[in-house]
């Protein structure tokens, strides 16, 4: 499953967005690396990522190791292609040119970003070693680093760590804002430290179309149906039925779906929701590179994730897929998690 490394870059790229302000000259200064850069940013455009991630490398090579935007393009693709070797030596590169104090705490930070990529993708305890040890080394500068301590906190969770991992998750707690979908996250994670091990669908917030703020968290104990889509989609707009029959079928289940839309056009989708009977959740998101859509890692559409009572994510198509039977013993193991709180209650 993509979203993984989805969400991990996510907290990679806003941090060291804040690191690389005010620098101008990003991309090589030596002449052939230039080349060899231009030449890579073509292949990104002809879609031939591997080619273009080998003229990353290759430009960075021949510029000393000192281009930052061919760093970053490394450590972007490196991921995106499991070429770790590539990750790692562009984030070490980061590392070595980083400033002592706030840019060699982000620079070690994103180093823990790739490492924690490369455990969560290879499965190896010495890798999420490594993470908390380049973690340890952002908080030792910035102790008071929101996502360095809830990284942290998942390496050590993985590590079973649990008591260190609490720990962390609670600094982070007290640092993050209220509207901060990780907070509650993080909240989760303290009393279930096992939950951060597992393959949880990432935490967001979203205010839907009839204005009501919906985060994953809070539909803890119900099974949700992420569906991304868009009017301009022909295969979204064949699939409307099905989802509608979901809609139906599952009524009064506790089974929440919200459609995610991709559309630019604001007026028209809701027009199209209105006038489509779509009477469930619904977020308009704007396109590919909306934070949701970018958070999950959706590249194509329709495109639904099926997530578990406790937030896991279970099933990922792309397509209309036959789903009901997955989404039925989802349902029915909330239904007996409703009944088991009752009792206790």
């Amino acid at each position: 499953m993509r979203y993984a490394a989805a969400v991990l870059l996510t907290f990679c790229i806003a941090a060291t967005l804040s690191a690389e302000e005010g620098k101008s000259a990003e991309g090589p200064a030596n002449e052939k690396a230039q080349k060899s850069y231009q030449e890579a940013l073509k292949l990104l455009n002809s879609r031939m990522t591997d080619a273009a991630l080998d003229n990353f490398k290759k430009a960075d090579k021949q510029d000393g190791g000192h281009c930052v935007a061919c760093q970053k393009n490394m450590i972007k693709y490196g991921t995106e292609l499991g070429d770790w070797k590539a990750a790692e030596l562009a984030a070490g590169e980061m590392v070595a040119e980083a400033q002592p104090g706030k840019d060699a705490a982000i620079a070690h930070y994103q180093f823990g970003v790739v490492v924690m990529n490369e455990a969560l993708s290879r499965k190896k305890d010495e890798l999420y070693t490594r993470a908390h040890d380049e973690l340890s080394q952002a908080l030792a500068t910035a102790p008071n680093f929101p996502l360095a301590l809830f990284l942290d906190g998942r390496a050590l969770a993985h590590l079973n760590r649990d008591d260190d991992a609490k720990a962390q998750f609670r600094k982070f707690v007290k640092l993050a804002s209220a509207d901060d979908p990780n907070r509650q996250r993080a909240l989760r994670y303290v009393d279930e430290p096992e939950l951060a091990r597992a393959r949880m669908a990432p935490a967001f917030s979203v205010t839907t179309l009839a204005g009501q703020r919906v985060s994953l968290d809070d539909l803890k104990g119900k099974v949700v149906l992420l569906d991304f889509w868009a009017t301009w989609c022909e295969p979204c707009r064949e699939a409307l039925p099905h989802m509608r029959a979901i809609a139906k079928k599952f009524d009064g289940e506790p089974l929440v779906i919200l459609s995610v839309s991709l559309d630019s056009d604001q007026q028209k989708w809701k027009d199209y929701v209105a006038s489509n009977g779509m009477t469930w959740l619904n977020y308009r998101d704007g396109g590919f590179t909306g934070p949701i859509s970018k958070l999950f890692g959706v590249e194509a559409i329709p495109h639904t994730f099926t997530i578990d009572p406790d937030g896991i994510l279970q099933d990922e198509h792309i397509g209309d897929a036959s789903i009901e039977g997955k989404l039925k013993k989802l349902v029915a193991r909330a239904r007996e998690l409703q009944v088991a709180q009752q009792r206790a209650q």
